[in-house]
């Protein structure tokens, strides 16, 4: 049974873009449509240049010392990215845009993606590839991820 390509949509994202390619099979000529998402997520210098302060003991005679981030401040930013590219993926999932997603991802935000994927959007996932597509161009992006589910589902 083939699938109708038009209906599958692909997201290459990492930790500072999202690309999702639409509408793979609209033709040899046509580029598939495209919707860009940039983060704008600064260096981890920048993000952890804000530190959290300092506090008072509440015994030793006034004593401060410094705080601690209570989680990795970078990490944030990129989740807070996926989260935005999960409500913007949900939008059109809802609107019944496409049937099947397909996933190419850095490793690290592969990770970090996969848990936070609602279940009626992660069941629309066919492929999950650990690679960062996003060097390459507008036409070249298509193909490569056209090779690669010709190759078959593979969740890793």
């Amino acid at each position: 049974m083939k699938k109708d390509a038009s209906r599958v949509w692909a997201l290459a994202i990492n930790s500072t873009q999202a690309r999702i390619v639409r509408g793979l099979g609209t033709g040899e000529n046509a580029a598939p449509a495209e919707l860009v998402l940039k983060t704008s997520a600064k260096k981890p210098r920048d993000i952890m240049s804000d530190k959290p302060g300092r506090s008072f003991a509440s015994k030793g005679g006034g004593r401060r010392s410094a705080m601690e981030y209570s989680s990795d401040p970078v990490t944030e930013v990129h989740r807070d990215f996926i989260r935005q590219v999960i409500q913007l993926l949900e939008s059109h999932r809802r609107a019944a845009e496409f049937d099947q997603l397909a996933i190419f991802a850095e490793h690290d935000m592969l990770g970090l993606l996969r848990p936070m994927l609602p279940q009626p959007l992660s069941a629309l996932v066919i492929k999950e590839v650990p690679k960062n597509f996003l060097h390459l161009s507008e036409h070249e992006l298509p193909k490569a991820i056209l090779h690669e589910l010709a190759d078959g589902p593979r969740i890793s």
